[in-house]
């Protein structure tokens, strides 16, 4: 259990879910009607069924797809919460997560009419792992390729095998994950704007993270503890706290190859 706990919380924790869930769900043991999203049943008054919004998110495909939909989401999701630049503190992660949900809800949901949300968010995540390891070489079924084409190599899979609407149900992911680098990457550096999606200090401290004064930087924040900022730069985030941020390095400039 320690091997357990030592894991990226987040994705940990949704994985956990996910298999559990699934397995319940095609075992007969829950029924999948009571965990889909179903807006009539969400905002049902005077009970909505809000547990559906997540729930969604945590049912694989049937047969060998409880596997594999669980593996690619282990796979890309602790990946990206232990190792990307992009997260370097507690909770970061989490509101990445947060932001590609509500996206992915409006759009393949309120849009498509979709009721799991599970591909879509998988190839969010690959999107985003692609985009940190452009030049990286990976597998895709027996195709070897570089990293920046995987998640339209599962995109034309989706057509392939799905048909129109898969391909445009699994491509709302894309777009969330996008959509996220826009705003929080591409728009501050290139453009000049503020990225406004910030990690509330709430859930900084919910991970366990002490909340620190920020610097602007060419990329992102800085942040530096507040009794070592007139001393010394930050080395990267550091805590009190055991936890899987605690070794950490700094955070690394995005946007080259």
């Amino acid at each position: 259990m320690d091997d357990f706990w030592a894991l990226p919380p987040v994705a940990r924790t949704w994985t956990a879910l996910t298999f559990l869930t699934s397995c319940c769900v095609y075992g007969g043991v829950l029924s999948g009607a009571r965990l889909i999203f179903a807006p009539s049943y969400v905002f049902k008054l005077p009970l909505p069924e809000l547990w559906r919004i997540f729930t969604s998110f945590c049912i694989t495909g049937s047969d060998w797809a409880v596997l594999y939909d669980t593996y690619f989401l282990w796979t890309y999701s602790s990946t990206l919460e232990k190792e990307s630049p992009r997260f370097t503190r507690p909770g970061d992660f989490f509101v990445y997560i947060l932001f590609l949900g509500v996206f992915i809800l409006a759009t393949a949901g309120g849009v498509l009419g979709g009721y799991t949300f599970l591909s879509p968010m998988i190839l969010a995540l690959a999107y985003t792992y692609s985009q940190d390891n452009r030049r990286k070489k990976v597998n895709f079924f027996i195709i070897q390729l570089e990293a920046k084409w995987l998640p339209w190599a599962m995109l034309v899979a989706a057509l392939v095998l799905g048909g129109p609407y898969a391909m445009m149900y699994q491509g709302t992911g894309i777009i969330a994950a996008h959509l996220y680098d826009f705003l929080t990457r591409l728009y501050p550096i290139f453009g000049g704007g503020r990225n406004y999606i910030q990690t509330p200090k709430i859930i900084t401290r919910w991970f366990g993270g002490e909340v620190k004064r920020a610097q602007s930087k060419g990329f992102g924040t800085s942040f530096a503890p507040q009794a070592q900022q007139a001393t010394r730069p930050s080395n990267g985030f550091s805590t009190a706290f055991s936890s899987p941020w605690s070794s950490r390095g700094q955070g690394r400039r995005l946007g080259g190859d």
